[in-house]
């Protein structure tokens, strides 16, 4: 039995560095910069150089003692390392691990998933994540670099590329295609590695075959992929946009390229805002997600949380997601039930928010159940902003001047609601509505310093004018959120029976500031100069406040409620595409589903491909009479067909077997089997005469010999791609 060659120490080692590396990229994209990128990477070196070193220590040992002494090895010096850099304060000497560094650890490692739990991407690089990483691709590192040493490479690329992808899945990013190139690289790499040191496989690899596969498969993600105009399943066009719940929207609201995120049909006179998520904790830099219980959305979100003599109304909104990939679904306020959804999606009583960590917004098409307080001028007026349990920013976190602002503009008025319209107004009237400025003057952020300059500047856009408002009302001691969503959408041509259906873009993208009011709930305010809704509450007497010189003209709130009656949701009925407009909303583009399903059939034909390509190679050689490049045809047909191959038989033998059980024709195989003796067995080999017409007969004769089925298997997978 021939033996391989066993894998070098040095070569697994750097093999096994350069694949964790490569499987740590992605996490770059999630998580702030910060010194965990350091402690990964000294992670990983240290795993691979221990690992070199503990093989070269031990080489002469059993192997699989030998495995187990290089792991302990590893574990000492990775024990070291990771107290010297994630625990030195508890540690003997700075380096040697105690109970101390070992409770801390635990501490840290709670405080981390907290963190990864109510956090957004990319997530703060503190200590914790610090310890969480180094930690984690500890594993990562030793499973990779013992996986190597056993040649285990089918088990190394799978497991390499789930740690790769796992960031891009939890938090629908967009696709990382650089590192799928260097991962689809890598593979190749790792596949070969384990060819060269299998001691079942052959000495000649096919490289061509393999070259030819991996490049087509390389340029096909490279560039057939990109190109691809993908669409949101169920309908729309253009590429996915990918949102979070957070307030970084600089970055999306500066795309250039606007592209339909949604639609909604409703029969209000105006569309609804739609929120995705609400933030109410504060820490000084970063307003993060409200923490909150949940439970299956078909068991809706609980009690209105408002007053009967507040007047209720009640609608009904249809949405389709064509455009959007989030774990969070876009719903107007205040949904009480929400039919058509898959299970898996997770209502959010306290903000009567949508969430799932195993969908995708993405082609969600579902209706909603609203009910909305609308309470009147002087109802509102007579209740005092309170009620909410919010933990406000500390005052010694936040610059004076955000608290002296607030009191200045608020200074002639007498209740709580019109301190918040006074604020309103003053940001809609005196700011001005901009994406660069924020960027120019390095203010892009909601942290407290961040208002501040933006309360100097008095220029920004919509999270800008939420913060300052949010920050500003804290310190008049209002309990406040922010909420990330989207502006009403536009008006379109089409019609569901008697109900518009409105277009929501990507730039719509929008966060908006509440303030909860006893026995009333959570009020919306709309600061941003030039966008939106200003709240502003309808009198009793329908005056809209103009007899008094203190209330506001009268117009829609941002949640579309005021008004004195209720309306009737749309006609979810199948309507007949010619009448009343139009009707339906967009339907499926073929172009993308077609292009997605030629890619599929492209690479399910790559091996056949370079099977072909092969073969021909090999006819045109024994054409110049190279009896053994024939040969090799034939057993490889042989293989592909799945027919009996014996490394032990000669060719004469294997000709006549094949005669005798596969009726193949005798004369063209005692013509390659004469030539393969002449070639092993003559003092001067030389190539003789034509030998492609009697290979393509033996070729023929073989697979005639066999069913339909083996032959489209032959086809599909050839075995002779994977047989050395």
């Amino acid at each position: 039995m021939s033996t391989a060659p066993r894998p070098g120490i040095a070569g697994t080692g750097a093999l096994a560095l350069v694949a964790a590396l490569v499987a740590m990229w992605p996490y770059t994209g999630v998580i702030a910069p910060g010194a965990w990128t350091f402690v990964v990477v000294a992670v990983i070196v240290v795993v691979a150089l221990s690992g070199m070193a503990g093989r070269a220590l031990f080489r002469r040992v059993r192997e699989g003692i030998r495995s187990l002494l290089t792991l302990l090895v590893q574990l000492i010096a990775l024990a070291l390392t990771l107290t010297g850099l994630l625990a030195s304060e508890t540690a003997e000497f700075g380096v040697m691990p105690t109970a101390a560094g070992i409770e801390l650890t635990g501490l840290r490692l709670q405080r981390a998933v907290e963190e990864i739990s109510n956090g957004v991407a990319p997530i703060d690089a503190t200590v914790s994540m610090t310890t969480a990483m180094g930690l984690a691709f500890t594993l990562v590192a030793l499973l990779v670099d013992h996986l190597l040493a056993q040649r285990l490479v089918v088990l190394t690329v799978l497991f390499t590329s789930i740690v790769g992808a796992v960031p891009m899945l939890v938090t629908f990013g967009s696709t990382n295609l650089a590192w799928f190139v260097l991962q689809a690289v890598l593979i190749l790499v790792v596949l070969r590695f384990g060819a060269r040191h299998d001691r079942d496989a052959t000495r000649h690899s096919p490289y061509v075959a393999a070259s030819v596969i991996g490049a087509s498969a390389i340029a096909v993600t490279l560039f057939l992929t990109p190109a691809l105009p993908l669409t949101a399943p169920g309908g729309g066009s253009g590429t996915l946009m990918t949102v979070s719940a957070d307030l970084r929207l600089g970055d999306d609201l500066r795309r250039p390229n606007e592209r339909e995120a949604l639609t909604l049909v409703t029969s209000a006179a105006a569309p609804p805002y739609l929120r995705l998520a609400t933030l109410s904790r504060f820490d000084g830099e970063i307003w993060r997600p409200d923490r909150s219980d949940r439970n299956p959305v078909e068991d809706g979100f609980g009690a209105r949380p408002w007053r009967d003599p507040i007047d209720t109304v009640e609608q009904e909104v249809s949405i389709k997601v064509v455009g959007v990939s989030s774990s969070r679904l876009p719903v107007p306020y205040a949904a009480e039930e929400i039919s058509g959804l898959p299970r898996g999606w997770q209502a959010m009583p306290l903000n009567r928010t949508v969430i799932s960590s195993t969908q995708d917004a993405a082609g969600a098409d579902y209706t909603v159940q609203t009910a909305t307080p609308a309470p009147s001028l002087e109802q509102i007026r007579a209740t005092s902003a309170g009620g909410a349990e919010i933990v406000p920013a500390s005052d010694d976190s936040l610059p004076d001047v955000i608290g002296d602002l607030a009191r200045e503009v608020t200074a002639d008025a007498r209740t709580d609601y019109d301190r918040l319209l006074a604020l309103q107004d003053w940001f809609r009237s005196e700011f001005a509505y901009s994406l660069d400025a924020p960027v120019e003057d390095g203010f892009d952020g909601t942290g407290a310093d961040a208002v501040a300059k933006f309360l100097d500047v008095r220029s920004g856009y919509c999270i800008h004018f939420a913060g300052a408002f949010a920050l500003m009302a804290q310190s008049l001691d209002m309990p406040v959120r922010i909420v990330v969503g989207y502006l009403p959408g536009t008006s379109t041509d089409q019609k569901r029976g008697d109900s518009r259906v409105y277009s929501v873009t990507s730039d719509k993208l929008h966060s908006w500031p509440e303030v909860h009011f006893r026995g009333i709930g959570w009020v919306p305010f709309e600061p941003t100069a030039t966008l939106g809704t200003p709240t502003d509450f309808v009198s009793e007497a329908g005056s809209g406040g103009g007899d008094d010189p203190d209330s506001p003209t009268a117009s829609p709130s941002p949640t579309a409620a005021p008004s004195s009656s209720s309306t009737s949701g749309p006609d979810r009925s199948d309507e007949d595409p010619g009448a009343g407009g139009g009707g339906e909303l967009p339907r499926l583009d073929p172009t993308p589903v077609v292009l997605v399903a030629a890619g599929i059939l492209f690479v399910m034909l790559l091996p056949g491909l370079g099977r072909a390509l092969r073969r021909m190679m090999r006819i045109s050689r024994s054409r110049r009479g190279d009896a053994m490049a024939a040969w090799r045809e034939v057993a490889d047909t042989m293989g592909d067909l799945r027919l009996p191959l014996r490394s032990s038989e000669t060719a004469r033998t294997r000709a006549q077997a094949l005669v005798a059980s596969r009726g193949v024709d005798a004369e063209a195989l005692r013509m390659l089997v004469d030539a393969v003796e002449r070639r092993s067995y003559a003092e001067r080999a030389t190539d003789g005469a034509d030998l492609s017409s009697a290979l393509t007969r033996v070729i023929a004769d073989l697979e005639t010999s066999v069913s339909r089925g083996r032959r489209v298997l032959a086809w599909l997978l050839p075995a002779s791609l994977l047989r050395r």
